[in-house]
């Protein structure tokens, strides 16, 4: 597999799995967490009505968009080499770049229809977005496309 295509599908998987921990950790072992997902590409009624099928369904839009914001950053990074050779912080910046994107464009655009503002501010999904998010596709990414880091 290529240096990229190895960045995106590790950081994404990475990512995606921290947040999905995250997620059933802090909204509980329910299938509405990932139902909610489904609600922005089907609607609300149908996602929630739809039991595993759409819980499913979340868990795998949950990881697609995990791997587009992971193509996006290895994407920009590739141009912008700053952003390897600092993954730490440059992964805790996509993570409020990917929260506030998340909240405050795409949920309001999808079929969720979710309130542009006021932002919602939830300390703890701010941080996992940091921590088990961003910086898990920043630091895959620097792996991949630059090495690991000198001792």
């Amino acid at each position: 597999m290529k240096p990229l295509a190895r960045a995106v599908v590790w950081g994404g998987l990475l990512a995606g799995t921290g947040d999905l921990v995250f997620a059933l950790g802090h909204y509980g072992l329910q299938l509405r967490v990932f139902q909610g997902v489904a609600g922005g590409l089907i609607g609300r009624e149908a996602a929630f009505g739809g039991g595993p099928a759409t819980f499913a369904l979340g868990v795998v839009l949950h990881y697609g968009l995990a791997l587009i914001w992971a193509a996006l950053f290895c994407g920009v990074a590739l141009r912008w080499p700053a952003l390897l050779r600092n993954a730490a912080a440059s992964g805790l910046a996509l993570g409020l770049v990917v929260y506030f994107g998340m909240n405050q464009i795409v949920l309001p655009l999808s079929a969720l229809h979710t309130p542009f503002w006021p932002p919602r501010l939830d300390a703890a999904a701010i941080a996992a977005h940091c921590f088990v998010f961003g910086l898990p596709i920043a630091l895959a990414a620097r792996r991949c496309l630059i090495g690991p880091p000198a001792r």
